[in-house]
């Protein structure tokens, strides 16, 4: 038994609380102690604490990542001339020479009788999809495409749920070589179409509609609007999510919509029709051989400011990095049920996807999480026996505000790692899984980012858990917080920067055909190596921390402030549901700090709320920390993945167009915004302040 968090801590939790230690017993089990066992055998080296593991990792380059494809026995038709051809950043070539398949992979983990994956509805009880039938289904969708003109390199995309129909599709276009993307169909026409339309796809996989919260979406316009601005679209196949006839997103042979007009002929077929359509039988199906660095998917930044980035990842890139991932920072092994709650348009469905390359079974769910009951998504954990479950700090903060106690209300025994991802976690939630969900758990909070598609620093369950702490820098990412010098700094926030390459950085981003969006993104300020564009902090002990958006800086008197450091103390108060601040550079050299507060169902920001928060900031922190002025908003503007809306809210209140600051169908809520437009109309003299 590890030794549980009420043994080591009583509240008031601070940030650095010990909150959990895995047992000698437990960490030897682990897959992570495997891998060192392994690497220790094969090159002679003794890595007695994880530092010296991880320092190997990233300075062995060549070394670490050849081990990896070893340890995982990596199947390619053809050996590759090197590990690493170059080290410069962008431009890194790994693996030259290899032919592999992401979708092969996922295939050869196929045991019959035992489930695939889960999925569970708002409507739909949670059921199972076999081995079988899976491998089955996608060898059914892959022999479609290919018979449909479809070849390696050719984009399919997905306008679907979180329905196993999305899982499906997505191996089967991997398994031909051409190239996926999805959002969800949360999204607007035009939010869709900024995103898929960049990739001049050849097929669009789409639902009828959605369920959300008790009530239906029907989308069926929304796909006929997508398929008619899609101008070299050759087919359309529709998913019944809600039953609904389809409407016909073809006319006469052809796609219309106001934007464009197709100039090929679009067919139209029934998902059902495609499993029920000839295949290729198991012994005769191959996957494509491609490239290392053949493109497997598209992932899209938020969009929150200008037309969103196509992301490119390649094959063995996310092959390798999830696998490293998912074994030694979550654990996870062949069987093990695992529960992230996601959708089709965050990188965290990928990564769910990618549970399946070595067997593990994700739970799918579809709907909204606080429905029909506030904690849904544990009864899902519970119901599905997951040994993880994942969600946002968002989440959890929903939970504390509601009083929810999951280990009160199900039997989670199953359940032994939890993973909030998705923004920065604050002590108090760190802690808050130790009192109300079970005391011997491992938290392995995380952070990284659609960019990779991975974690730059995460769980290590040999390690403690601390709070607000994520535990260590990741395998063969070379984290490090740097100064506006470019020097390494320690205890101290700084850039968060990788110095060197990964596997998984983007190939490049579509449409970008000189390569200087790509540049701009990552290399601008540091030339040669990679600025992630997070506030970040590192400890003595090698525990970390992100501290927000870093071009979201709060600087004050050449004193930079990240954000979490503030949300973490005035959302920990039980009249405020969230916050948002930025800082105003203003004209004569001053500044102009606001804060913005969502408030609990009866609570007013009268003065002793005001100069409670007040009060808090200063004693917690410094009183550069406490802001200016406090302002009472409906709602607080977040995208789709969740994330505050801290840049677009500072350049409206800096006097930008409101329709020029954020696309609507990136947006949580476009109705967020209207009380920070009206502000900015009424307040624009900040000097009056």
């Amino acid at each position: 038994m590890a030794v549980p968090a009420a043994d080591i801590v009583t509240s008031p939790v601070r940030e650095g609380d010990l909150l959990w230690t895995p047992t000698p017993e437990q960490a030897a089990r682990t897959r992570l102690a495997e891998f060192t066992r392994f690497a220790e055998r094969r090159t002679g080296r003794s890595f007695p604490e994880y530092a010296d593991l991880w320092a190997w990792s990233t300075t062995q380059l060549e070394e670490f990542w050849q081990a990896i494809w070893d340890f995982f026995d990596v199947c390619s038709s053809a050996p590759h001339t090197a590990v690493l051809q170059d080290r410069a950043m962008p431009g890194a070539r790994w693996f030259p020479g290899a032919r592999l398949n992401f979708a092969e992979h996922v295939l050869r983990q196929e045991r019959p009788g035992q489930p695939a994956l889960l999925a569970v509805s708002e409507t739909t009880p949670l059921h199972e999809l076999p081995w079988e039938e899976f491998t089955r289904q996608v060898r059914a969708v892959a022999t479609h495409l290919r018979a449909g003109g479809v070849r390696p390199g050719d984009r399919v995309v997905a306008y679907l749920p979180n329905v196993p129909e999305a899982v499906v599709a997505m191996v089967a276009t991997a398994s031909i070589g051409a190239v996926w993307a999805s959002v969800s169909p949360d999204f607007g026409a035009r939010g869709a179409l900024d995103r898929l339309g960049q990739l001049d796809p050849a097929v669009l996989i789409a639902a009828d509609g959605y369920r959300y919260g008790g009530k239906d979406f029907d989308r069926r316009a929304e796909v006929a609007e997508i398929a008619g601005g899609l101008p070299n679209l050759r087919e359309v196949v529709h998913v019944s999510a809600l039953g609904l006839e389809a409407s016909g997103t073809a006319v006469s042979g052809t796609a219309v919509s106001e934007t464009a007009v197709s100039e090929t002929a679009v067919s139209e077929t029934a998902w059902d029709d495609v499993l029920a359509g000839p295949t290729v039988p198991a012994e005769e199906f191959r996957c494509v051989q491609v490239p290392f660095d053949h493109p497997l998917w598209v992932l899209f930044s938020s969009g929150t400011t200008g037309l969103p980035k196509a992301i490119v990842h390649g094959h063995g890139g996310i092959l390798l990095e999830q696998l490293k991932l998912q074994t030694f920072h979550i654990d996870l092994r062949q069987g093990d049920r695992a529960f992230f709650f996601t959708t089709t348009g965050w990188m965290m469905w990928n990564f769910c996807v990618s549970m399946l390359l070595q067997g593990i079974v994700p739970v799918l769910y579809d709907g909204n999480p606080s429905h029909p009951e506030v904690d849904v998504l544990w009864r899902t954990a519970q119901d599905s026996r997951a040994r993880l479950f994942g969600a946002s700090p968002t989440f959890v903060e929903l939970m504390q505000k509601a009083g929810v106690v999951p280990k009160e209300r199900f039997d989670l025994t199953a359940l032994e790692i939890v993973m909030p991802a998705g923004s920065p976690v604050s002590p108090a939630i760190t802690k808050w899984f130790y009192d109300n969900v079970k005391a011997d758990l491992w938290v392995a909070t995380g952070s990284g980012g659609t960019d990779c598609c991975t974690g730059f620093v995460g769980g290590v369950p040999t390690l403690p858990v601390r709070a607000g702490e994520i535990q260590a820098r990741s395998l063969g990412v070379a984290a490090e917080a740097w100064d506006d010098a470019g020097h390494a700094v320690v205890g101290q926030v700084g850039e968060l920067v990788i110095t060197e390459p990964m596997p998984s950085m983007p190939l490049f981003f579509w449409g970008d055909d000189d390569g200087s969006r790509y540049r701009g993104s990552y290399f601008e300020t540091f030339p040669g190596v990679w600025r992630h564009g997070d506030f970040f902090e590192l400890n003595d002990r090698g525990g970390c921390f992100v501290r927000g958006r870093s071009d979201a800086v709060l600087n004050r008197q050449g004193v930079r402030i990240g954000t979490a450091e503030i949300y973490r103390v005035v959302e920990n108060d039980p009249a405020v549901l969230g916050a948002l601040i930025v800082n105003l550079d203003l004209p004569d050299g001053g500044f102009f700090m606001p804060m913005f507060v969502s408030l609990a169902p009866g609570a007013v920001l009268d003065d002793e709320l005001t100069d409670r928060l007040r009060r808090k900031l200063r004693q917690e922190y410094t009183p550069r920390h406490v802001p200016d002025r406090i302002v009472a908003v409906g709602a607080i503007p977040l995208t789709r993945s969740r994330k505050k809306m801290e840049i677009p809210v500072r350049r409206l209140l800096l006097g930008a167009d409101p329709a020029a600051i954020a696309d609507p169908d990136a947006m949580a809520d476009p109705a967020a915004l209207a009380d920070f437009v009206e502000y900015a109309r009424t307040q624009r003299d900040y000097s009056l302040r």
